[in-house]
């Protein structure tokens, strides 16, 4: 079982940028892929990004590619999204997730562990 903490949320201007993190707990970090979801009001939950455990792999949604980047550091339990090149189209609640899997899912139904979410919100 593994425990999710996000921080990094705030305020930006568009076209600034934020750094996501998402702290973990337990012994197994590196069997977890590790994935970000956003949800903005009224709309669904999506996928942003996603890291395999060993961090040689990651995928990203369309919407994103080419502006954020997601890394993990095993040895601090931890997991980062840089967000770069920020647009109003961004404002949403961020959540990370980890599922014990080989494989970069990206349906958030594929996950079973969810932190609490942190505001991202961009002013154009």
């Amino acid at each position: 079982q593994v425990q999710l903490v996000e921080s990094g949320g705030g305020l930006v201007q568009a076209g600034g940028s934020l750094r996501l993190s998402c702290a973990a707990s337990g012994r197994t970090f590196r069997r977890y892929v590790i994935g970000w979801f956003r949800q903005a009001p009224g709309k669904e939950r999506e996928f942003v990004a996603a890291i395999r455990g060993s961090g040689g792999m990651t995928n990203y949604a369309d919407s994103v590619k080419g502006r954020f980047s997601m890394s993990r550091d095993n040895d601090k339990n931890a997991v980062y999204l840089q967000m770069n090149s920020l647009k109003p189209d961004d404002t949403a609640v961020y959540y990370c997730a980890a599922e014990p899997s080989v494989l970069i899912p990206t349906s958030p139904n594929a996950y079973s562990y969810w932190g609490q979410g942190t505001q991202v919100t961009v002013s154009s």
